[in-house]
């Protein structure tokens, strides 16, 4: 089948398809989770009138690219190892939402507040996050040395 061929050979065969998709689907539903679950505290802000801190907005604003960028990335027939610089920097924004409410919340003792909890998982859902773009960046970036066709890296015009 041509399609197959031509979606496929952009991710390493068959199977590095396949295992781009699944990274690619908990990127996607990890962002929309991070979303709900600093969503939550920002729509209280919101209701009792009070300012949204500007650590939460930034948690949902990464989610909500991590979420984007994972839906358009996840379409076969785009050659995503390309914009692997785009996965590093996604990487490092999660780097930044795990450290800042990893610092606030991994120590502190929940004494039964629901809120605390949430936020503690919510710490958790930030790493595995992290973790799944450091694989699709390494991915990627594999990816692209392995199929830029032995050309030069600046200009591709020259053979290596």
């Amino acid at each position: 089948m041509p399609w197959k061929e031509t979606a496929t050979s952009n991710h390493g065969g068959f199977l590095g398809f396949i295992v781009h998709t699944v990274i690619r689907f908990f990127q996607f539903v990890l962002g929309l989770t991070v979303i709900g679950l600093y969503g939550v505290d920002l729509n209280a802000a919101r209701i009792e009138h009070k300012y949204a801190d500007g650590k939460w907005v930034y948690a949902v604003v990464v989610g909500t690219l991590a979420a984007l960028t994972a839906l358009v990335f996840m379409v076969p027939f785009v050659k995503t190892y390309k914009a692997f610089p785009w996965d590093i920097i996604m990487f490092f924004l999660w780097i930044v939402v795990f450290g800042i409410f990893g610092n606030l919340y991994i120590k502190e003792n929940p004494e039964g507040d629901a809120g605390i909890t949430r936020m503690k998982n919510a710490v958790w859902v930030d790493l595995a996050n992290m973790l799944l773009w450091l694989i699709s960046s390494a991915f990627g970036l594999f990816m692209f040395f392995k199929n830029r066709g032995h050309k030069s890296l600046h200009t591709g015009r020259a053979k290596v």
